[in-house]
C-alpha cells in the first residue's frame, strides 16, 4: 500500500497534472502531432519520461511518425544508455512508413528502429487503416498513454481516446 502512495506523490509533486499512475504499470505508448510548435518543451517530455520510469514503466512503444513519436523515441534511446533495462519497441504500421519523410528524418528514424529492442511490423505494404491499426495496437498493449495533442480529429486525438475509452490513463503534455 505505502508504494502506491509513493507513486501518487511522485506524479503529484512533479507533474501535478498526470493522473495516478496505475500500481502495476509497466508499459507506455507515446502519441503526438507530426508537427511540433517551435517551443515545444522537450525538457519537459524527458522529465515526464523520467517520471514514468521512477514510478515503474519500463517498456516504451512508438509508432515511429515524424515530430513526438520520433522525440519521444530518442529521448528513451538516450535514457537507456544510463538504464538498459528499459526497452523500446517500434510499432511500425507498414514496412515502408519513413518513405516520404524528409532525408533527416529518415535518418532518425533508422536509428530509432536500430535502437529498438523489438520491432512489430503490423502490415507489409500501406493500406488505409493502417495507421489506425498501429494505434489499436498500442493501446491494446500499453498500460498508459503519454500524448501530446492539441486537435479534436487525427491520429492523436483517435489514440487518446482509444485508451481513455479502455479506462488507461492518458497523461498529456
Amino acid at each position: 500500500m505505502k508504494k502506491k502512495a509513493e507513486k501518487q506523490n511522485i506524479f503529484q509533486e512533479k507533474i501535478p497534472l498526470f493522473p495516478e499512475l496505475p500500481e502495476n504499470a509497466e508499459s507506455c505508448a507515446f502519441s503526438g502531432h507530426r508537427e511540433l510548435p517551435a517551443d515545444f518543451d522537450a525538457g519537459g517530455l524527458e522529465r515526464a519520461i523520467r517520471t514514468l520510469i521512477s514510478g515503474g514503466v519500463h517498456i516504451f512503444l512508438f509508432g515511429g511518425a515524424v515530430g513526438f513519436d520520433l522525440l519521444a523515441a530518442e529521448c528513451v534511446l538516450a535514457l537507456k544508455e544510463k538504464n538498459p533495462a528499459l526497452k523500446l519497441v517500434a510499432c511500425i504500421p507498414c514496412a515502408d512508413q519513413e518513405k516520404y519523410y524528409p532525408a533527416e528524418d529518415r535518418q532518425r528514424y533508422a536509428r530509432a528502429l536500430a535502437g529498438s529492442d523489438e520491432k512489430i511490423l503490423l502490415a507489409e505494404k500501406y493500406y488505409r487503416g493502417c495507421m489506425h491499426r498501429r494505434n489499436d495496437y498500442m493501446a491494446e498493449k500499453a498500460d498508459v498513454l503519454l500524448a501530446y495533442c492539441r486537435k479534436n480529429s487525427g491520429g492523436t486525438a483517435y489514440t487518446v481516446r482509444k485508451f481513455r475509452r479502455a479506462g488507461k490513463p492518458v497523461f498529456e503534455l
